[in-house]
């Protein structure tokens, strides 16, 4: 049987060009990259629009608005109605301690600190806010009593409240009453009046809502208080930017019967105690010539 003869097969090996190498590995990569790049769109596509239209909304949003200016009528309608609103709220009972500092502002003064305690006591018809400041053994108490739809009543010396509560007497009959002509003497030596303590100035009969506008970052109601018969050293006028929501005063600011601001008051911050109550840090007055600050001891 004849055999078919085996050939040896010699293969020659074509020369290669490098570059064509280069070019194929080239091609390669970006061919992979198409491929990750429309796995990555697809797949995140709809929150790429989503991207879109919000940038297009931030565009085409309005710029800031302008305060708004209430007309004359419309003001002292919605005056009344917040002030109304703000002595409407009965608030919680409680007792806070703290340290007012009090400076009069000339380069060799420094701050004295007293020692300060206030506190609420709340029955079925009203509250009253107790407030004592101690200084080198020197005690200095102030009660207001609140009661809804009556006007502040202000003692001096020891608390008459608590043992009037029970007491059929009218309250102004009690000792220590503070006539209305003498609420603007100061507390303990600080820049606070006595009025002030009591939010007087929401007690006037003229009040008108100016513009409602923003303030330290929050939508606020611009409140004017007018008082129609200021006191020798009282306020004539108190402009106040009240928290839209919470009905909290941002900001204050007091006049004289010649329009020159003589007080400003200024909350510092606020924070949650142990029981979740937002409570008030502190609290900044400033004259010109003088000014006090409040810090209080929470319990976080």
């Amino acid at each position: 049987m004849n055999q078919r003869r085996q050939f040896p097969i010699n293969v020659v090996a074509a020369d290669v060009n490098p570059l064509h190498l280069k070019v194929r590995a080239d091609s390669r990569r970006l061919l992979r990259l198409r491929d990750s790049m429309l796995e990555f769109f697809k797949g995140n596509l709809s929150r790429l629009l989503l991207l879109v239209c919000a940038l297009f909304a931030v565009a085409a949003m309005d710029p800031p608005s302008q305060p708004i200016t209430l007309a004359p009528e419309q003001a002292a309608k919605e005056g009344h109605a917040l002030v109304d609103e703000m002595l409407s709220q009965q608030p919680e009972a409680n007792a806070v301690t703290g340290i007012m500092a009090v400076r009069k502002l000339s380069p060799s003064s420094s701050y004295t600190e007293i020692g300060i305690r206030f506190q609420t006591i709340v029955t079925s018809t009203n509250y009253a806010s107790l407030y004592q400041a101690t200084q080198s053994n020197k005690v200095q108490n102030i009660t207001i009593v609140h009661t809804p739809g009556q006007p502040n009543i202000y003692f001096s010396g020891p608390n008459p409240f608590i043992s009037a509560v029970s007491n059929t007497l009218p309250l102004v009959s009690l000792p220590g009453v503070i006539f209305s002509d003498k609420i603007s003497a100061p507390f303990a030596g600080s820049d606070f009046a006595i009025a002030d303590l009591g939010l007087e100035f929401l007690h006037w009969p003229d009040q008108k809502l100016l513009q409602k506008d923003m303030k330290r970052g929050r939508a606020c109601l611009v409140l004017e208080s007018t008082n129609p018969h200021p006191t020798a050293g009282g306020y004539a006028k108190v402009k106040s930017w009240v928290d839209n929501e919470s009905h909290g005063i941002l900001l204050a600011q007091a006049f004289d019967a010649k329009g020159n601001q003589v007080k400003q008051f200024a909350p510092q911050g606020f924070s949650k105690d142990k029981g979740g109550q937002w409570q008030l840090e502190g609290m900044e007055i400033s004259t010109e010539k003088s000014k006090t600050i409040i810090k209080f001891d929470i319990d976080k």
